[in-house]
């Protein structure tokens, strides 16, 4: 039973393991380009027609506020904080987006959950 077990078992199979390794290693450094990739990735996004402008960066952190003056009424300081909110939360939307797509060209789809993200 040894004699079968050797031949069917673990000789040829050594090269399939060494094939998988080498395509575990191919895929962590691809991992490793597209996470320097999303890093470098912004969202944007607007609201109110336009009326505020939302940039945030790969750390998710605001990169530009742009509001429209026009838009500043102090008699109703809510519908500001609402707009900006919805601007900011829509560019965190965006660039989500982009790099769960980067991030998936790089694993086929599968759900692998990434620090940070």
């Amino acid at each position: 039973m040894a004699k079968g077990y050797q031949r069917g078992g673990f000789q040829g199979g050594g090269g399939n393991m060494k094939g998988i390794m080498q395509q575990v290693q191919k895929m962590q450094r691809e991992m490793e380009k597209a996470q320097e990739e999303a890093a470098a990735m912004v969202g944007e996004a607007t609201a109110g027609g336009g009326v505020i402008r939302v940039t945030v960066d790969g750390d998710r952190q605001i990169t530009q506020l742009t509001i429209d003056p026009g838009v500043v009424d102090p008699d109703d300081v809510d519908m500001l904080q609402d707009l900006i909110t919805a601007a900011v939360n829509e560019a965190i939307r965006d660039l989500n987006k982009k790099v769960e797509a980067r991030m998936s060209s790089v694993t086929g789809g599968m759900d692998i959950p990434l620090p940070g993200f």
